[in-house]
């Protein structure tokens, strides 16, 4: 059975194209992608990302598990600090990308996962819980709004008195929201045009008052209602991963040049396997690359060199609306992996050209 967050029928009401994603029917445009990519550039969008998992890890070695499930360092948070990481197999392979929010230092946790794995991570977490710490998934019962863009705190701001510009990047509050608490407001995103997302559960009928307020609020800004089509326009331009794309079970953190995660001072599931990887070398890596011909890649697509050699394959491609030109990201063997490298992508029976660019395609609001 097909799964709604609490905001369904609002989406419903404002016109929104909906579809199934990870178990879900999600907005994935209310009135096109491009416009609402657009308003989340230069203005503000407010996405309902509610399908996102989201799991408490707690007690006295809380940190102990985390470290031991993800590959970046835990231990260096501190209370209201939020750090990217993944979770690798025995071979180094992405389980997951998520994002861990340290609660209280050493004791709780928060793990935001992504909705197509929130059973898998789930398992895999319980599995190699051998210390004193409690596993809670707390999926069903949150509510996640990212509301995003250069005008977003602007419109958040008279609904709190947390002083929201001052909310340093990967930085969140527990507080109070429309006399709500609490509420998780996190200085985080995907979309690269900074803002803020916000974890609520949904009690006295908090939902339906924050969308409300929120929605109301935004009209002097010319706020957009944006869906997971822009989403995911938005990350594209800003080299994000995206899991089932850039990352799953057969590809390391160093091959999607996320190495920056990876930390070697501790333990962690998969630490020996990527060792090897980091000491041998890669064989391919992750690339951005422009389109020089009007066509846009897709995911499966072969990439080919100019001697029509297969060299890789895209993972992620579309027209960036920022820049008005089609882009991808893909693997390609690391020969072939130096920005300005020109390159083709098969597309049935023509090659189109492309070259490979510095990611990210854009710079970070």
């Amino acid at each position: 059975m097909i799964k709604v967050t609490p905001f369904h029928a609002f989406h419903r009401a404002a016109g929104a194209h909906m579809a199934s994603f990870a178990g879900y029917e999600m907005p994935i445009y209310y009135t096109s992608i491009q416009e609402e990519h657009l308003s989340v550039r230069q203005k503000a969008g407010l996405f309902d990302v509610s399908h996102m998992g989201e799991f408490i890890i707690r007690g006295q070695q809380a940190l102990d598990l985390v470290q031991l499930v993800t590959t970046n360092d835990a231990a260096k948070l501190s209370d209201g600090q939020a750090q990217y990481s993944c979770m690798t197999n025995e071979q180094g392979g992405v389980l997951d990308d998520l994002i861990v929010y340290c609660i209280e230092q050493q004791k709780v946790y928060m793990l935001v996962v992504n909705a197509a794995k929130i059973e898998a991570d789930l398992a895999w977490i319980v599995q190699h819980n051998r210390f004193n710490a409690e596993v809670i998934d707390i999926s069903e019962k949150t509510c996640l709004l990212a509301l995003q863009g250069p005008a977003a705190v602007n419109i958040l701001q008279p609904f709190t008195d947390v002083d929201l510009i001052r909310l340093p990047y990967y930085r969140f509050v527990k507080t109070s929201l429309l006399g709500f608490k609490p509420v998780l407001i996190s200085a985080t995103g995907y979309t690269g045009a900074g803002g803020v997302e916000l974890y609520f559960e949904n009690k006295d009928q908090a939902a339906e008052t924050i969308w409300q307020k929120l929605t109301e609020a935004g009209k002097s800004y010319d706020m957009k209602l944006a869906g997971l089509g822009a989403r995911d326009t938005l990350r594209l331009e800003m080299g994000y991963c995206l899991y089932g794309h850039e990352l799953n079970p057969d590809i390391t953190p160093l091959e999607a040049g996320l190495g920056w995660i990876v930390k070697w001072n501790k333990d962690f599931i998969g630490k020996q396997a990527l060792l090897r990887q980091k000491q041998e070398g890669i064989t391919r890596r992750l690339i951005g690359f422009r389109m020089q011909d009007k066509a846009i890649p897709r995911q499966g697509y072969p990439i080919v060199n100019q001697e029509g050699k297969n060299i890789g394959q895209v993972t992620s491609g579309s027209f960036s609306p920022s820049l008005q030109i089609p882009i991808g990201l893909g693997y390609v063997e690391t020969a072939y992996a130096q920005p300005d490298t020109p390159i083709g992508v098969q597309i049935r029976d023509r090659v189109a050209q492309a070259i490979v660019t510095q990611l990210p395609f854009l710079k970070k609001s």
